[in-house]
């Protein structure tokens, strides 16, 4: 019997707290039996950004036959399903998005008579690392890194966190798609400043490296003023070289940060997470550093550092192992913060 008095041996995991809609069915907290997609990149790429009203009508568009996909490929679509739980993101995120995703999965735990399980959108990155290296060693300093959030956090164990730095400001990947946007790159930006970074000298210009021997805070606004400034000074620069100078300008400050945190801690492992943790370059430069710490360096495929439903399932799976389901009523909070300890 677990702690909480509940086994979560197969968890159906539902996420929408962006412009993804994604749902998934993970067994015994690691094993992915299914995990289905729907972007929204293309509807929202005209803006340059995401646009909560559309994202929230195109998750009711979709997520219904997603869920049926999902079951189908695990193949636990029974009536009701051969599940032992469901899980869906109730924060951080936009609150339309969330809304659509934790009602449905509500209103199914009910149905088919099944423990919910609210699951935290950040600690849901913080287990993907978990799903395909689920014995990695504590503590671990995890480099959370998206479009909304850049966190430096120190995991003790599965629900034990520390938080040992943020950003002061803009998170990185707020950083790549308004540079990308300044640019015309497109959207999103991550990957389109990566793209045109290929392509030029990432020592063309000399962009700062904010707060870079300070602490373990982080601060990208004032980098993304500086490319702001430097283009329009040069406005023939080449958008290969801008892209890359900026590109190298952040992974140096956030693996600074991250190996300053992991020696601060003692940590026996550091790992990438978030949208961002999908950068190439970043994600050589992360595992160059833990090689000379001595460590080892937990990377998430790419499809687990984007928003997905399998970090869900296996969040809430360890979730409801351990501190047991949620009430049907608990509320969806857009500005829901990772629960530290003191």
């Amino acid at each position: 019997m677990s702690a909480s008095g509940f086994r979560a041996g197969t968890v159906l995991g539902v996420e929408t707290s962006c412009d993804e809609t994604a749902a998934a069915v993970v067994q015994e907290g690691s094993r992915v039996l299914s995990s289905v997609l729907s972007s929204q990149v293309d509807l929202h790429a005209t803006y340059g950004g995401v646009v909560p009203e559309l994202a929230g009508r195109a998750h009711l568009e979709v997520l219904t036959p997603l869920l049926a996909d999902a079951l189908e490929r695990a193949g636990v679509s029974g009536s009701p399903p051969a599940l032992d739980a469901v899980a869906a993101t109730i924060g951080p995120g936009l609150m339309g998005s969330l809304l659509v995703g934790a009602s449905e999965a509500k209103a199914l735990a009910m149905a088919w008579d099944l423990p919910f399980v609210g699951v935290n959108h950040l600690e849901g990155h913080l287990f993907a690392a978990l799903l395909e290296d689920p014995d990695v060693p504590w503590p671990l300093v995890v480099l959370l890194v998206s479009g909304g959030h850049t966190l430096l956090v120190s995991m003790e164990g599965p629900g034990r966190y520390r938080r040992l730095g943020a950003t002061l400001d803009d998170a990185a990947g707020e950083a790549f798609d308004k540079v990308a946007r300044f640019l015309g790159l497109g959207y999103p930006g991550g990957p389109a400043i990566e793209q045109a970074a290929a392509a030029g000298d990432p020592e063309a210009f000399a962009f700062p490296r904010p707060l870079l021997d300070e602490g373990l805070e982080l601060s990208f606004s004032g980098l993304k003023t500086a490319v702001v400034r430097a283009v329009r000074a040069r406005p023939d620069a080449s958008d290969a070289d801008v892209a890359a100078s900026f590109q190298a300008a952040v992974v140096d400050v956030l693996v600074a940060k991250a190996v300053r945190g992991a020696r601060s801690v003692g940590a026996r492992g550091l790992c990438l997470a978030g949208g961002v943790a999908a950068n190439g370059p970043l994600r050589v430069s992360v595992s160059s550093a833990a090689a000379e710490l001595g460590i080892p360096v937990c990377l998430p495929s790419r499809a687990m550092c984007t928003d997905n439903a399998a970090m869900v399932a296996a969040a809430g799976w360890w979730q409801l192992e351990h501190l047991g389901p949620s009430p049907l009523d608990t509320p969806c909070d857009p500005a829901l913060s990772l629960p530290f300890a003191a």
